[in-house]
C-alpha cells in the first residue's frame, strides 16, 4: 500500500505571562513569509509528540519555559498556511519572565487582548478570537465539524 499523503502537522502556543498584571500574551513578528505577527509555534518533528513540540518551540522561539494548560483547539483549514496544507494544535500555554526573539523570530512583544495588532499571520486572527472565548468562558474551540460542508 502507497504511503498517503497528508498535511504538514505543527503545534502553536498561546503563551500567558502569569507574572504580569492580567496576564498578558507573547507574540512574535515572523522573520520568513509569511509575514506578521503570530502566536509562536512551528512543525512537529518525526518522533515527537505534538506536546512536546509546542514547549520546544516556545523555548526556541521566546525562549521561555512554558506549562500546558489547555488544547484550546485542532485548526486545520487547508487555506490556513499560504505555504501549503499544515494542520495546528493550539495549547494554551503559562509561562513567567522576560521574552526574547530568537530561531525565526524577527521579534516578540507581549500584548494584552484588547490591543493586538492588526497584521496576524496564518488564521491567528481567528485563534486569538477563540482564546479571547476561553479566556471569558473557559469553553475551549467548538467543534465545527457538522457545519462545514466538505
Amino acid at each position: 500500500m502507497p504511503k498517503p499523503v497528508t498535511p504538514l502537522l505543527a503545534a502553536d502556543t498561546i503563551i500567558e505571562l502569569i507574572d504580569y498584571p492580567g496576564r498578558p500574551i507573547v507574540l512574535i513578528e515572523r522573520a520568513n513569509p509569511p509575514y506578521g505577527w503570530a502566536i509562536p509555534g512551528g512543525f512537529v518533528d518525526v518522533g515527537e509528540r505534538i506536546e512536546s513540540a509546542a514547549v520546544r518551540e516556545a523555548q526556541e522561539e521566546v525562549g521561555l519555559e512554558v506549562k500546558l494548560m489547555a488544547l484550546l483547539g485542532i485548526y486545520s483549514d487547508p487555506g490556513r498556511d499560504t505555504r501549503g496544507h499544515t494542520v495546528t494544535a493550539v495549547y494554551v500555554v503559562e509561562a513567567a519572565g522576560t521574552p526574547v526573539a530568537a530561531d525565526d523570530a524577527k521579534n516578540c512583544r507581549i500584548f494584552s487582548l484588547d490591543q493586538l495588532p492588526e497584521s496576524l499571520a496564518f488564521d491567528h486572527a481567528q485563534v486569538l478570537a477563540d482564546y479571547k472565548i476561553f479566556r471569558e468562558t473557559g469553553q475551549v474551540t467548538p467543534l465545527t465539524g457538522n457545519s462545514i460542508a466538505s
